[in-house]
């Protein structure tokens, strides 16, 4: 029986990275960058585990576990070759609410099922589609699991003594305004020396581990001074780390349909979010990963880690982007990091018990300020006005609802603007595919349409775009300059067949200019029309100094040969 070629090429797409890199040829040197690589994300990832698992609800050491043991998954099953999974802000309120409702059986089974999920997701492609998510909804629930996660840690940072804190978001706000007068000056002082020891190194030396160095700070001035506040030891009395595997919690078709809508929120969330990662990753080093080989690897990993009594994981943007930064070659990189953390659990566990909640309140207040992107929020807040209604609702929902029912609102919102905008425009022809299928790392990279006639200068690129720009393709346009090769001097976009832009088009042609900002080239914007011109101006795209807006392709080619001289 003989294999079509085209089976062979649709199954090549689910190699994990790491056989790719292995047969390109790995040296020693690859190596010790990546032994370096992975002990300097293990020192960022070590602090972070413990915290992220704390504000779920659970103890620190599954949040270790789960980074060992998805960590090492994710790696070397995954369809990036610089991805760092593990557990991440974003399971915090679900993962909090699945263990206050169903119990930490509920959140294994739902991990399990989530797993599964993504590995159906994956074998059925659509990883292709996962991409195209509304900015305006991811930005609105991110920013709202930032607001919970923050809201969380007040308890913590200042001491309070709170027996009950309620789970409802005002409820809770209330309840810890009324414990203010028991504010503990010791924890707070901890608290605040920690958020301030964080911040200053990262500002002034960027490249340190701040999280590591402000906990170890911590708790030896805690222990130095004698100072009465909460550590682990204290919190979590007794605590071992431990891989055995837990007895599997039973299984009902009752108790599955009760956990469905829990274990897709984690699905989704840990579906878009390692994607996102990826995308992060192939901007920063112009690789390409495979998107449904990623969302098997999330699957096996969460799958793994539910069986190893863990939390559920996935790709982390921040730790991905430390991993690029400090020389990573390969998913070797990330899966010594795995290694590095188990090598903590085993050796080194009994120091955590010396760690203050406080200061571990102080590493989540930086990653809730992180993951709220203020900036993008406020950017989007000058968006059209649907836009700004989705991000609004989506992130009300997620602070005073659910989750849960925030993605589905979000979406369902974004599908009627969308569909409203294109009822508005009169023709609608994509110069670019609007779903684009994984390719292999052999394929060649498509060039730059042609832009009529013209001659191009050297040094100059040019790329048209006709129909809408809308969230399903702008994604599409941070890929442009990795097909045209080495950076150039000055990029011509040319949006005169572009009838109207929404807020996710917007963000993409701002992030397209910063980027070739970076790379030392202007950019140059031809024939924009009166819709998208107005979104750019209210979202404050072209004030600055970095690109510049010409009436038609003709002005595009003098100013870029202007440039170029």
């Amino acid at each position: 029986m003989s294999v079509s070629s085209s089976d062979t090429s649709r199954w090549s797409l689910f190699v994990p990275k790491l056989v790719t890199v292995l047969g390109e040829g790995y040296g020693p040197r690859d190596f010790r960058q990546d032994f370096v690589a992975g002990l300097t994300v293990a020192i960022v990832a070590l602090p972070l585990a413990m915290a992220l698992a704390i504000a779920s609800g659970t103890t620190p050491d599954k949040g270790i576990a789960t980074a060992v043991v998805a960590g090492f998954l994710i790696s070397a099953l995954g369809g990036s070759r610089f991805q760092i999974g593990g557990p991440t802000g974003a399971f915090v309120v679900v993962v909090f609410n699945v263990i206050a409702k169903h119990g930490y059986d509920g959140l294994v089974l739902s991990t399990l099922m989530a797993g599964l999920l993504l590995i159906g997701a994956g074998l059925l492609r659509v990883g292709t589609f996962i991409k195209y998510m509304p900015q305006p909804v991811i930005t609105g629930f991110t920013a709202g699991i930032a607001v919970i996660i923050a809201s969380s840690q007040i308890k913590d940072f200042f001491g309070l003594a709170v027996e009950n804190v309620p789970a409802e978001f005002f409820p809770k706000l209330e309840a810890l305004a009324l414990a203010l007068p028991s504010l503990h000056a010791g924890t707070f002082g901890v608290a605040a020396g920690a958020l301030a020891v964080i911040l200053l190194l990262r500002r002034y030396r960027p490249s340190w581990p701040g999280f590591l160095i402000a906990v170890i700070l911590a708790a030896a001035a805690v222990w130095a001074f004698g100072i009465p506040t909460d550590t682990i030891g204290s919190r979590f009395v007794g605590l071992e780390p431990s891989f055995a595997l837990p007895a599997f919690p039973a299984v009902s078709f009752a108790r599955i349909t009760e956990l469905f809508p829990s274990a897709f929120t984690i699905a989704f969330l840990a579906g878009v979010e390692s994607l996102l990662s990826a995308l992060v990753a192939d901007s920063m080093t112009g690789r390409r990963h495979r998107s449904n080989c990623e969302l098997v690897a999330q699957g096996v990993a969460n799958c793994a880690s539910a069986l190893f009594g863990g939390l559920p994981a996935t790709g982390a943007i921040a730790r991905t982007a430390t991993n690029i930064r400090s020389g990573a070659k390969s998913p070797i990189a990330g899966m010594l990091h795995a290694v590095f953390l188990l090598a903590f659990m085993l050796v080194a566990w009994p120091l955590t018990t010396y760690i203050p909640l406080a200061a571990l309140a102080a590493v989540l207040a930086v990653v809730a300020w992180n993951m709220s992107e203020i900036d993008r929020f406020r950017n989007l807040m000058k968006a059209p006005f649907g836009d700004r209604m989705v991000l609004l609702i989506t992130f009300g929902l997620t602070v005073v609802v659910d989750l849960t029912v925030a993605i589905e609102v979000g979406v369902v919102l974004a599908a009627v603007l969308f569909m409203h905008r294109m009822s508005e425009a009169v023709e609608v022809q994509a110069h670019l595919k609007l779903i684009e299928e994984d390719v292999g790392d052999d394929a060649p990279r498509a060039g730059v349409d042609p832009i009529g006639e013209h001659e191009l200068p050297p040094g100059v690129v040019a790329s048209f775009i006709k129909g809408p720009f809308f969230f399903g393709v702008a994604m599409r346009l941070g890929e442009t300059l990795d097909r045209i090769g080495p950076a150039p001097k000055v990029f011509i976009l040319s949006l005169s067949g572009v009838p109207l832009v929404d807020g996710s088009g917007a963000s993409a042609i701002l992030t397209l200019i910063e980027r070739c900002h970076r790379n030392g080239a202007s950019v140059i914007l031809s024939g924009v029309q009166s819709q998208p011109r107005k979104v750019f101006e209210d979202m404050g795209i072209l004030d600055g100094a970095h690109v510049t807006v010409v009436a038609d392709f003709e002005a595009a080619l003098a100013k870029s040969r202007e440039l170029v001289a």
